[in-house]
């Protein structure tokens, strides 16, 4: 019985932590602003990281995501810009938590996408 029990518990933790693994990495800056775009309609949803302007030696990074669909159900697409080779501010969408919109539902865009 234990043996079953720590199988399944083994199991579990490789399923969650392999979709966990899932979604590319990319360094945004290394990618034409179409490239950036192309990459997330194709994807649903991959990681930018770009260097920090304000802070010497810091990398930033997040998720970005095709459109709402791509969050999880109590988030929405909001409008975003990562740094490009070849666009300082490329149009993109990253999750962003429902409590945001506080009655501002301009801001919500649940057809938007790239």
């Amino acid at each position: 019985m234990r043996t079953i029990l720590g199988a399944t518990v083994c199991l579990s933790i490789v399923l969650v932590s392999g979709s966990a693994l899932a979604i590319q990495r990319y360094n945004s800056t290394s990618l034409d602003c179409a490239q950036a775009q192309q990459i997330l309609r194709e994807q649903g949803a991959a990681i930018f990281r770009h260097a920090s302007k304000r802070v010497s030696g810091m990398t930033l990074y997040d998720r970005y995501v095709r459109n709402s669909q791509s969050c999880d159900y109590d988030q929405y697409a909001e409008r975003a810009t990562v740094p490009t080779r070849d666009n300082l501010q490329c149009p993109v969408l990253n999750c962003q938590p429902l409590s945001n919109l506080d009655d501002n539902w301009t801001r919500f865009v649940p057809h938007y996408s790239l």
